[in-house]
């Protein structure tokens, strides 16, 4: 079996901080880390994680720690008696595997032996046929090995070129339980994304009073939407104070029917187009 054995310095174009987005956002490529406050918290969000790879034809790879719970239990968790991930697995679409085994084989970390793993396991995904590999790992490997928060933040960074090829998609999950607070912060600066902690969750982050405030609003899942509803969002953004704005992210169909509805005559509203190809953005416009 043969992958890519291509690799260089951490990737620049990381932001210097993780945009917060619902599991459900993640696209092909996306290079994610999970904010976990306890033991349970990451469930919910990596059954979402993974079936939604599943249903669109890539290969779930799910790395748990050895003290999480059995692979039984896991895929009856993934499964949630839907039958879709005991079939994967059966047929070897998923995988449970568990973390030592994955990065610490030996008893000790390569950066560059990770770099080649997870490019091996990319082309054996596409050889069987895969739209893709969506990996989903428990960090919780680095403390035990005795491996730096230095030196994880390093891998996490020298793993990014990896992510050039938009068949590939991780989410790695960081326990509160197993590393302190700034790690877990730090993180944010060498993931793009960061995923939020619960299926309903909600970012929200304090601003000055005085500055005017910018609202968004991220629809490009969104097909159809009633014409009432899209018009309580143009109304909403007619009525903000001068200065404040709606930024609407929606795609072509949803697009024409914010401008029948008139909202090019509303100052306060931003419309910001995408392809329908996702995560394409293709202009931008009131």
């Amino acid at each position: 079996m043969t992958g890519h054995t291509h690799h260089g310095p951490p990737h620049e174009a990381a932001p210097a901080t993780a945009r917060s987005v619902p599991v459900g956002a993640l696209r092909p490529g996306d290079h994610a880390c999970l904010d976990v406050p306890d033991a349970q918290a990451h469930w919910r969000v990596l059954t979402a994680y993974t079936r939604t790879g599943l249903t669109c034809g890539e290969k779930g790879m799910v790395v748990l720690d050895p003290a999480d719970v059995g692979d039984d239990d896991a895929l009856a968790r993934l499964d949630a008696g839907t039958g879709q991930a005991e079939a994967a697995c059966r047929s070897g679409q998923l995988e449970i595997v568990r973390n030592t085994a994955v990065y610490v084989p030996d008893g000790s970390f390569s950066r560059e032996r990770q770099f080649r793993l997870y490019s091996d396991e990319l082309e054996r995904a596409r050889a069987e046929g895969r739209t893709g590999l969506r990996v989903g790992a428990d960090m919780a490997w680095g403390r035990r090995a005795g491996v730096s928060d230095a030196q994880l933040l390093d891998y996490e960074a020298f793993m990014e070129p990896l992510f050039v090829d938009p068949r590939l998609t991780a989410m790695c999950w960081y326990s509160r339980h197993q590393y302190a607070d700034h790690l877990v912060a730090a993180m944010r600066t060498v993931h793009p994304l960061q995923v939020l902690t619960h299926l309903d969750a909600l970012e929200v982050t304090p601003a000055d009073d005085s500055s005017p405030l910018r609202y968004s609003l991220d629809l490009t899942d969104l097909c159809y939407m009633e014409v009432h509803a899209a018009w309580q969002l143009v109304c909403f953004a007619r009525e903000l104070p001068e200065g404040e704005t709606l930024e609407i992210r929606c795609g072509p169909i949803l697009e024409a029917v914010f401008r029948d509805l008139g909202s090019d005559g509303v100052r306060q509203l931003r419309l910001r187009i995408e392809d329908t190809e996702p995560g394409t953005v293709t202009g931008t416009g009131r």
